[in-house]
């Protein structure tokens, strides 16, 4: 409206003469002519001027006519440029809102993990108050139920309660009289890693996702990790020491351990720091120690002791491969009758190498008795009859074994795979089950990933290509849509790798296609040898990357129309499975084509990833180039259709865990 008020203000130049012409007729009109007997003498006759007067009125009406006509165009002009200004501005106001929607919408996304947050840091606090003697261990498992259970509608009051002190929160929670029924399950995890403050292996990222996982779906989990030196403790909100400390059993005697208590990842963990034997954790690397055995039996042992000290009694107590598989043996023979009735053991085999085989007199470290464990239905070795064997003992002591594989069978696993620990698998056969490996759909997400320069979805493919065109430019390659680009991601390369790598690239047939291959070794003299042959490479269609580079990476599952894979069973980069998110086909390389590897049988009849994963394990890379060439709508076809398929942690792995629990509960 502004724009059409300025339009009567600031008048063009002919209406604004316009109007002084129209003003100054009126006036003359009303003047009286007046003449002299010699003026009317010398006057023309009077018909002739009144004839001279009705011409002159006709031209000026004519001519007054045609400026309003202008006027009339020139309002109507300025109307519409109003009326268009006008919606602009509607225009502009909606766009806000949808902002401030989208805004809010985020807002409130953070709300929640801020929520998460201060719900584990109360929680947390009750810890604490055990610790510091205000209450004991039944009135605090009452607590943590109460705020679990009224979790919803304290969600607004979390931060006031947390300003409180000590004395003043507990009086509050001792005021809250809700009564929910409790769902869901309490699980406890203590292990060695958690991705992202530690992380060395497949262990951390398996934690986080299906500790997330679980959470997300109504249960309550958390974790207990060693206060490592080398933490990223920049991971950990409200990262807090207990001002208090708590005794351990380790070598005949009672030490002292301090506790650290943050959230990772909207998970509460615990982390505990041995003060007498400080030394166990304080060092660079996580494994790799001749005393590992005595450091994770320490750690395992004061997880427990913990436990019963601050009161809780979780529904599962979920362990780790042989590094806390200990606690099996520890909980039945010691903790059982300690307050966890409801508790059962869970034990989590990613591999079944390393067992850790040590003295058995080795044992009464952490509290048990080598007498009545060292039988070969218990820790006993099954071909070293004078060792015994740490992960069997987690294995026969537990309620439930998970063994992480993406394509092997139970029936697999318990005949081959078990690294000598296949009698006791077929013996304990009931307790195992068999879940693959998830990813983190939300990190690995085409539809909303902000390292990639345009997201797509299957209902969208467009901004697939655009990756493509600058992945292309990125790495000087043409860039040309129609040409296919393939991309190679691997953890480590080895001397047989490298050599097959180097006979991969002599195949003539493969002429023309652009490669990517990015990825390094441990081993200084290989890196040298990579970074002599891509320097080397005459085609210039391949590029070797020897280093890892994230925002690089999800340029490259992004932009790739084929990622070659070493291996369909990759729980560390879990390439197989980012690859079909992003809408790449993960080809293995076959023998005729000088493989990186040798190509294992899969076995389709374990997990939902193992069944699928035939649509290309049967395809050689030349039979997926031919398809590629040949029938393209079909191809497009099969990419979208793995594209729908969901194998993140919130899948089909959950889904194995989750039942697994129950059947303890039942």
């Amino acid at each position: 409206m502004a724009v059409l008020a300025n339009s009567f203000v600031h008048l063009p130049p002919f209406l604004a003469k316009t109007s002084f012409r129209s003003s100054r007729k009126s006036v003359t009109t009303r003047i009286p002519i007046i003449r002299s007997s010699v003026e009317a003498h010398d006057s023309v006759d009077i018909s002739q001027a009144s004839s001279s007067e009705s011409e002159l009125q006709k031209s000026d009406v004519w001519r007054l006519f045609s400026e309003a006509q202008q006027n009339i165009l020139y309002l109507d002009k300025q109307r519409m440029a109003a009326v268009q200004e006008l919606n602009k501005a509607n225009m502009e106001i909606q766009t806000l809102h949808q902002r401030i929607e989208t805004l809010e919408a985020g807002k409130h996304q953070n709300s929640i993990r801020d929520n998460s947050t201060n719900l584990w840091e109360l929680l947390l606090r009750i810890d604490s108050m055990v610790l510091t003697g205000m209450i004991d261990k039944g009135d605090a498992s009452d607590l943590r139920r109460l705020v679990m259970d009224s979790k919803v509608s304290l969600q607004d009051d979390f931060v006031p309660l947390l300003q409180k002190t000590d004395s003043e929160l507990l009086a509050e929670l001792r005021r809250l009289s809700l009564q929910t029924k409790r769902s869901g399950f309490h699980v406890i995890h203590v292990c060695t890693e958690m991705e992202p403050v530690v992380s060395v292996g497949s262990l951390g990222p398996y934690v986080t996702g299906i500790s997330c996982a679980l959470q997300r779906k109504g249960n309550l989990v958390e974790v207990i990790l060693p206060k490592y030196k080398s933490l990223d403790l920049s991971e950990v909100q409200g990262l807090q020491e207990t001002q208090s400390e708590f005794y351990s059993y380790f070598n005949g005697q009672l030490h002292a351990n301090k506790i650290w208590t943050g959230v990772v990842c909207g998970i509460g963990v615990t982390f505990i720091q041995p003060l007498y034997y400080s030394p166990l954790f304080d060092r660079e690397m996580v494994y790799g120690y001749s005393d590992d055995f005595e450091r994770f039996a320490y750690f395992s042992r004061a997880s427990l002791d913990y436990l019963v000290k601050v009161g809780k009694y979780p529904d599962v107590l979920h362990t780790h491969n042989w590094e806390t598989a200990i606690i099996g043996p520890l909980f039945w023979d010691i903790f059982a009758n300690q307050g966890f009735a409801g508790t059962r053991i869970f034990l989590t085999c990613l591999g079944f190498a390393p067992q850790c085989l040590e003295q058995p007199e080795k044992l009464e470290l952490c509290g048990l008795d080598p007498s009545r464990l060292n039988r070969p239905d218990r820790l006993q070795d099954n071909t070293k009859a004078h060792l015994v064997n740490i992960l069997k003992g987690g294995v026969v002591y537990s309620n439930k074994v998970v063994a992480m594989s993406s394509l092997s069978s139970k029936g697999t696993i318990i005949r081959s795979l078990g690294q000598g620990l296949e009698p006791t698998l077929s013996t304990h056969k009931d307790k195992l089950v068999v879940a693959p490996y998830g990813f983190n759909q939300t990190m690995w997400d085409p539809s909303r990933d902000e390292l990639l320069p345009e997201n797509y979805s299957v209902n969208d493919m467009k901004g697939k290509a655009i990756c493509k065109g600058a992945l292309q430019r990125h790495m000087g390659f043409s860039e040309d849509a129609s040409s296919i680009l393939v991309g190679c991601i691997f953890s480590e390369i080895s001397d047989v790798d490298l050599e097959n790598l180097i006979g991969f690239l002599q195949n003539t047939a493969l002429s023309g296609i652009q490669f990517i291959f990015t990825g390094e070794s441990k081993v200084p003299r290989i890196n040298s040898v990579l970074q002599s042959l891509s320097e080397g490479v005459e085609d210039r269609n391949v590029r070797f990357i020897n280093k890892y580079d994230e925002a690089l990476t999800h340029l490259i599952f992004g932009g790739s129309d084929i990622i070659l894979c070493p291996s369909y069973e990759d729980p560390v980069l879990q390439v197989p499975l980012k690859a079909i998110r992003y809408g790449a086909a993960p080809i293995l390389v076959t023998s005729t084509e000088r493989r990186f590897r040798d190509f294992v049988e899969l076995d389709f009849r374990s997990t939902q990833f193992s069944q699928y994963i035939s649509t290309f394990s049967n395809m050689s890379l030349m039979q997926a180039l031919d398809e590629m060439r040949n029938n393209p709508l079909k191809w497009s076809q099969k990419i979208k259709e793995a594209m729908l398929k969901d194998f993140s942690w919130d899948a089909e792995c959950y889904d194995v865990h989750i039942s697994a629990y129950e059947s303890l509960k039942n």
